[in-house]
């Protein structure tokens, strides 16, 4: 038995279709007849896993890098930012000039009015279409975050800001300007450790999937590291297999070629 990890974005979902291939269904429903554990380990929080995620028979979700970890139904370990915190991030923010995604388990949170980043305007209407960051607004009401997705550019005070939440945030570079932070000492690869000890599995039986730099500690923790076709070259020195693109049925071919179905 074999407990395998995915990512969502670019690596189950693809973002060119929007879709999750045929072919990735197949595979991780004949890698569950054989036995192997599937989990989702994303950077996203639980709210905003998408439907067709989520009608797939996981065993378990792995959520906001490591904050939040569940296993057939049972939540086995969840953390959060306090409020001080939270009150911290948001005033900081502001006098920076920095602009976020606030993302919680039960929500994920926008100030209410238009951001200079069409980046995250888009974030936003995404969002938006699915119920999510519609009823509370940050710096306007109580918003019950845990990390954040933050934009910066030639106007803000990326340094100050970066420097104030490094205490107890870590920072992932995204690229393009982009930074994802997220709780300090947590991330994919903590959220591993976790299910594994649970499983009373090593290293030696996991397995990742993955596609960008939120996935870098992920796929160095497992003892099998696969990156899809379009992925990060930070990702390069820890993989042992390239997949073909999402949408060129990468999952499938990669979990052949590893022996798992």
């Amino acid at each position: 038995m074999a407990a395998l990890f995915f990512d969502i974005d670019g690596t189950l979902l693809s973002e060119v279709t929007r879709k999750v291939p045929d072919s990735a269904l197949k595979a991780l429903r004949a890698a569950k007849e054989a036995g192997h554990q599937v989990f989702v380990n994303t950077g996203r929080t639980c709210c905003s896993i998408p439907q067709e995620i989520l009608r797939i028979p996981f065993d378990g979700f792995l959520c906001g890098c490591g904050i939040h970890l569940s296993h057939h139904g049972e939540v086995v370990f969840e953390t959060h930012l306090s409020d001080a915190e939270r009150e911290g991030i948001e005033n900081m923010a502001v006098k920076c000039s920095v602009e976020c995604i606030y993302e919680g388990e039960k929500d994920v949170f926008f100030r209410d009015y238009p951001s200079r980043y069409e980046r995250l305007e888009s974030t936003k209407r995404y969002m938006n279409k699915r119920g999510l960051g519609l009823e509370c607004h940050v710096g306007r009401d109580a918003c019950a975050f845990d990390k954040i997705f933050v934009y910066v550019d030639d106007r803000t005070d990326t340094e100050k800001f970066f420097a104030y939440i490094r205490s107890f945030m870590d920072i992932i570079d995204r690229g393009n300007h982009a930074y994802e932070c997220v709780m300090k000492g947590y991330s994919k690869a903590t959220a591993i450790d976790c299910i594994l000890e649970r499983l009373h599995m090593d290293r030696s039986q996991s397995y990742g999937f993955g596609d960008s730099s939120n996935d870098l500690t992920m796929l160095q923790c497992v003892e099998h590291a696969v990156a899809m076709g379009a992925h990060d070259p930070v990702l390069d020195p820890y993989v042992e297999l390239v997949a073909e693109r999402v949408e060129d049925d990468g999952i499938f071919h990669a979990m052949q070629q590893l022996g798992l179905i």
